[in-house]
């Protein structure tokens, strides 16, 4: 069998994994959004939500930058290495090595925050500390219920690393449920017994931790790489891995790490400005993980063991499918999130404590973040060329590059756009890394163009152009929306979703898009 039909016949395998992952992650964004909801009806855009989600990000963002991050995408593909090459006791031993070595290191850093708790607090949300003892004082405290949550999921997520090497690539995308069910049973059933109401929330992120690691651990005993926990700190194979491990925490997260930024400067302007671009922020984490990261993490086993076997054909045509995959549903999320802002957060958020003045300033940042959704979801794709190939030193540079072009544009443009200057210069960097990471694998020779890429971008940007006038033409105005109740919310969303979908796929159709071009690189 050629390498061309070998390509071929792996694409559906491809697709089908990505769906899989994309359905899963789909269910847990969805009930993101569900939480979410609940959040902004029991606490609005006040100084404790302000609290809670600056008490949540920092555990969470080092969660993304370290677990998720930089762990994922240097232990997966040394891991696929050892599946290649060594034998089966040679991977239990290094999955015992890694476990003990990751936990170890992850209490003492718990310890450690949660101790320092006001300073961690002090450093992450500076306005806080300066302009408001009574929020700053609660965050710091619920910052300490939280902060061992990164323990609990850290591992959860080196037990998903496993998973997803062995293919099992559903129950991982799952996990994260768990943690949107625990928060709405707090909010609802727990809230009513805390003084202040929000400590609920801050219990239900422990609670979700436990959960979250307790599920994976019987999907690892089927592997039989259910962890004997020792101290590696000197083995070769951990040794490996904590040396990509230290390049890759930028070249993986600067994205997270602009969204943190983002969080730092806000908490020096009004109050609100946290939770409106938290609540921005969320409607775009929803495209970026069920397709952006669904995609990414799937091809990243692939990739690792192609790159082993020297196989540089099916490396660049699974780069491109990966690709054509993220601009076929990246462009149209982020013009559906530009033009539908106000409807989605209205027909999301607006109950409860929040106030049409949310609406409309989340929107505005919703836009802004809708503007770099597709550099955001190429950034997943296009840093898994590099970490598949252990090459961690590529992607710190752009990384590093990127986070300085962010601080710049945020100090430019804080001062006349306020809380949508950050969501703007975040966009704006996401693009300079997007970039630069296309360019590095190209300039290698690692991804080579394949055939039809400019026919395929001509059939999305025609497809993308009628669905934006078709919504447009059928859209209320954000007035009619805010007078709307639920269900015509509801019912005007579906519709608005109904057409744009079905106006895009027909275009494209009739471009002369079909099954099979989704299926070759």
């Amino acid at each position: 069998m050629s390498q061309q039909q070998a390509d071929i016949q792996k694409k559906p395998g491809l697709l089908r994994s990505s769906a899989v992952v994309g359905v899963m992650t789909m269910l847990s964004r969805v009930l993101g959004l569900i939480r979410d909801v609940v959040v902004a009806s029991y606490f609005g855009a006040s100084s404790s939500a302000d609290a809670f989600f600056v008490a949540f990000k920092i555990p969470n963002f080092l969660r993304r930058l370290f677990a998720e991050g930089a762990f994922a995408q240097a232990f997966v593909p040394v891991l696929s290495e050892y599946r290649s090459q060594r034998d089966f006791n040679a991977v239990q031993h290094l999955v015992n090595a890694v476990a003990g070595t990751l936990g170890g290191v992850l209490v003492f850093v718990t310890a450690l925050a949660v101790l320092g708790a006001p300073v961690l607090t002090a450093l992450f949300a500076p306005g806080f500390y300066m302009g408001d003892s009574a929020k700053f004082q609660l965050a710091a405290e619920m910052l300490r219920i939280t902060f061992p949550y990164l323990l609990l999921i850290s591992l959860t997520a080196f037990a998903g690393a496993v998973l997803n090497s062995y293919e099992r690539f559903a129950v991982p995308a799952f996990t994260p449920v768990l943690l949107n069910v625990s928060l709405i049973g707090s909010a609802i059933f727990l809230s009513p017994f805390f003084d202040p109401p929000v400590l609920a929330l801050a219990w239900g992120v422990m609670i979700a931790g436990v959960v979250q690691l307790v599920f994976q651990l019987p999907f690892m005993a089927r592997l039989s790489l259910l962890p004997k926990p020792v101290w590696g700190w000197n083995d070769p194979g951990v040794r490996r891995i904590m040396k990509l491990m230290v390049p890759a925490l930028f070249g993986v997260s600067v994205t997270q790490i602009n969204l943190l930024l983002d969080t730092v400067l806000a908490s020096f302007l009004q109050t609100g400005s946290v939770s409106w671009l938290y609540y921005s922020d969320r409607l775009v984490e929803l495209p970026l993980g069920v397709f952006g990261i669904a995609i990414a993490t799937v091809i990243l086993p692939g990739l690792s063991r192609k790159h082993v076997e020297q196989s540089n054909e099916h490396f660049s045509s699974t780069l491109n499918w990966a690709m054509q995959m993220v601009l076929l549903i990246g462009i149209p999320a982020a013009v559906a999130l530009f033009i539908l802002a106000e409807p989605m957060l209205i027909t999301l958020f607006h109950y409860g404590a929040l106030t049409d003045r949310d609406v409309m300033m989340a929107a505005m940042s919703l836009r802004a973040y809708a503007c770099g959704l597709l550099a955001f979801m190429l950034i997943k794709v296009l840093a898994t060329g590099y970490f598949s190939r252990q090459d961690t030193k590529t992607p710190v540079k752009i990384g590093i590059q990127a986070a300085v072009a962010n601080m710049v544009f945020n100090l430019v443009l804080i001062g006349p756009l306020a809380h949508v200057g950050l969501a703007a210069a975040t966009a704006l960097s996401a693009f300079m890394n997007a970039g630069l990471l296309l360019y590095g694998l190209l300039k290698s020779g690692v991804l080579v163009w394949s055939p039809g890429w400019g026919i395929q971008v001509v059939r999305m940007l025609v497809a993308n152009s009628v669905m934006a006038v078709i919504i447009c033409q059928i859209m209320a105005s954000t007035d009619q929306w805010l007078q709307m109740g639920l269900w015509d919310r509801v019912t005007e969303m579906a519709i608005l979703v109904v057409a744009g979908v079905v106006t895009y796929s027909l275009v494209l159709i009739l471009a002369g898009l079909r099954p099979k071009h989704l299926k070759h690189a």
